[in-house]
C-alpha cells in the first residue's frame, strides 16, 4: 500500500513539470523520425565561375563585349591551381632543449557518417601569363581595354599578357 502514498507525489511533480516533460517527449519523437538523405553533389573543377563557366570562357566572353574587339579567345597559364587552406589546431610543447609543435586539422562530420576538414579559406588560382587573340587587336585602344580588363580579372601586369589579331 506503500506505492499509494507516492501517487500524490507523482501527480504533484508531473503538474509542475509538465512543460519541460512534453518538451522532451517532443524531443525524443522527433529524433526517432529518420531524415532525408543528402545527396553529395559532385564537386566542380577548381576554375570554375558561378554558372560553370571556366575564367577562360567568361573572360572570352566579356572582352568580346569591348566596343572594336570582334570575336575573342582567350588562354591563361597557371603557376598555382586554386589552394584550399584547411583550419588548424597547433599545440606547442617547450622542453628545455626543444620546442614541439604538433598540427592537427579540424575534421568536421557530416550528416551521412562522412568526414571533411574545415575549410579556413580558398586561395585563387596564380597566373603566369595570359593569351588574348581577337579580331579588333589592330587597334591600339582596343589593345589597351583588353589589356587593362585581363590585368584587372588575373592580377597580371601588362607585360606578362599579349593580345594579337585574329586571322
Amino acid at each position: 500500500m506503500d506505492w499509494l502514498k507516492g501517487k500524490p507525489r507523482f501527480g504533484e511533480f508531473f503538474g509542475k513539470y509538465k512543460y519541460v516533460l512534453l518538451v522532451l517527449l517532443l524531443g525524443v519523437c522527433l529524433m526517432a523520425i529518420p531524415g532525408k538523405k543528402q545527396t553529395e553533389q559532385p564537386e566542380q573543377p577548381a576554375e570554375t565561375g558561378t554558372d560553370g563557366e571556366s575564367v577562360e570562357e567568361q573572360l572570352s566572353r566579356i572582352l568580346s563585349q569591348i566596343q572594336g574587339a570582334g570575336r575573342v579567345e582567350v588562354m591563361l597559364t597557371e603557376a598555382l591551381g586554386e589552394q584550399t587552406v584547411y583550419q588548424t589546431n597547433d599545440e606547442t610543447n617547450t622542453d628545455q632543449d626543444s620546442n614541439a609543435v604538433r598540427r592537427e586539422t579540424v575534421i568536421i562530420a557530416n550528416g551521412d557518417r562522412g568526414e571533411s576538414g574545415l575549410v579556413q579559406q580558398v586561395n585563387p588560382p596564380q597566373y603566369l601569363g595570359a593569351l588574348v587573340v581577337c579580331q579588333g587587336a589592330d587597334s591600339p585602344a582596343v589593345r589597351l581595354a583588353v589589356t587593362e580588363a585581363v590585368s584587372k580579372v588575373t592580377g597580371l601586369g601588362a607585360n606578362r599578357i599579349s593580345v594579337l589579331k585574329m586571322k
